[in-house]
């Protein structure tokens, strides 16, 4: 947090030397700390879908029969994982906007 904190306060001072105002500084620094944070919203769920994938198609690979209720169990893992890169998006949009 504190590395948020140090960013929007570079990000204030090139505001004020660059003719901003202190409202768009502030626009700015919540911008940028709302898309850093975003984005590290984004691994997890990214590294989560990786492995779900790979261990789904490992367990099709060793057992073929059972590959229809891995398959199924894959997508509702895959759908849950993403609801979190969702929800983090829907808090990048919050905290821009408001």
């Amino acid at each position: 947090m504190s590395a948020l904190h140090h960013a929007a306060a570079i990000i204030a001072q090139a505001g004020d030397t660059t003719g901003l105002s202190a409202a768009d500084a502030k626009g700015v620094s919540a911008a940028s700390g709302a898309g850093m944070a975003y984005g590290l919203a984004a691994i997890g769920p990214g590294i989560g879908i990786g492995y779900l994938v790979g261990q789904a198609v490992q367990a099709m690979a060793r057992q073929p029969e059972s590959a229809g209720q891995v398959q199924t169990t894959m997508f509702l893992g895959i759908a849950f994982t993403e609801a979190l890169a969702l929800i983090g998006f829907v808090v990048f949009i919050l905290l821009k906007f408001v």
